[in-house]
């Protein structure tokens, strides 16, 4: 990825950071104009909002530093930490509206200006959604965790705030002070699983859990592209460190095989896959030597070192290329 690809994602999340102090203040003014509880909810998840945009923005300015000795996978590792950090903070998020909405209930305030605080609500839930269109769709081209994390989260509250319009405006027309803590307690809940879902997501890629979707598409893409001296794939593994992927694999080719032919194989191996993909990848091929036990699966013609005849190719699949080589 070019330096100035890189830079894009830091002036989307300082965009994102700006409107969000704005939205957070607009809904605080809101609640103090309404005195809503449930407004009080979509005040507190904006807070959040604030908090992880600057631990967003901190930890993609961290990972556009160059490797060095001391961070030779690089550093983007920190974006999948800032999105863990934002999963747990969103959780708590939930839990203090959910408690203040309970108190509420039992102490019931008189609510003012219900129908100002809606309109402003809406129209904060709007630029949210918008906000997190455009941090979603920069994080999915630049593969950044981080942006897509916080866009999520900036999409799930205009998902709430939606729906928290509509309790309003019930609340609103049936003046019934307990909707008001029933609506917070709602979407208290579903801030509560949109933090569970991020954390569960972030602490996958921190736990280096495989990816087998993005697994299956480089098996398909070897298969496809193979050639007779690529006898087999196996020990595939992948790792991901903020937009930068790290593949290794062991590629069995014919013993007889000089070390320049096999440097050009394993060369080959990394064109076709990083043509595939607009991120950058690093590669650590391990060249093994062919076995007879590989014969009856190698389909070169004419060799004359064969042990058995062709019998059929395995095709290449996530199951058999992660395990380890034949010996």
């Amino acid at each position: 990825m070019r330096k100035n690809d890189k830079r894009i994602k830091l002036v989307v999340q300082r965009r994102i950071v700006l409107f969000s102090v704005l939205i957070f203040a607009a809904k605080t003014g809101a609640y103090f104009l309404t005195n809503s509880v449930g407004i009080l909810t979509d005040a507190l998840e904006s807070t959040v909002n604030v908090m992880t945009g600057f631990i967003s923005l901190y930890s993609i300015s961290f990972a556009l530093k160059p490797r060095d000795s001391d961070h030779p996978f690089g550093h983007g590792k920190i974006e999948s930490i800032s999105a863990s950090i934002e999963g747990i903070l969103i959780v708590l998020a939930g839990l203090v509206i959910i408690f203040e909405a309970v108190k509420r209930l039992f102490n019931p305030r008189e609510i003012e200006q219900l129908d100002v605080g809606i309109l402003i609500v809406a129209l904060a839930g709007l630029l949210n959604y918008i906000l997190g269109y455009f941090s979603i769709k920069t994080g999915e081209k630049h593969n950044s965790i981080a942006l897509v994390a916080g866009g999520k989260h900036l999409q799930s509250d205009t998902y709430s705030t939606i729906g928290l319009v509509v309790g309003l405006g019930f609340l609103w027309l049936t003046k019934a002070a307990w909707l008001d803590s029933v609506i917070a307690m709602l979407f208290g809940s579903i801030i509560i699983y949109t933090g569970y879902k991020i954390l569960k997501e972030t602490t996958s890629n921190l736990m280096d859990e495989a990816d087998f979707n993005l697994l299956k598409d480089i098996c398909k893409i070897l298969w496809e592209n193979r050639n007779e001296n690529w006898i087999d794939v196996s020990n595939l593994k992948l790792l991901k460190y903020g937009d930068r992927y790290h593949i290794d694999c062991d590629l069995t080719l014919p013993w007889y095989m000089n070390i320049a032919d096999a440097h050009k194989e394993g060369d080959s191996v990394t064109q076709k896959i990083s043509e595939h993909y607009p991120y950058p990848i690093d590669f650590t091929i391990h060249t093994d030597a062919c076995s007879s036990e590989l014969c009856r699966n190698c389909s070169i013609p004419n060799c004359e070192f064969r042990s058995h005849s062709f019998e059929n190719e395995t095709v290449w699949t996530v199951e058999n290329t992660i395990k380890q080589a034949v010996s």
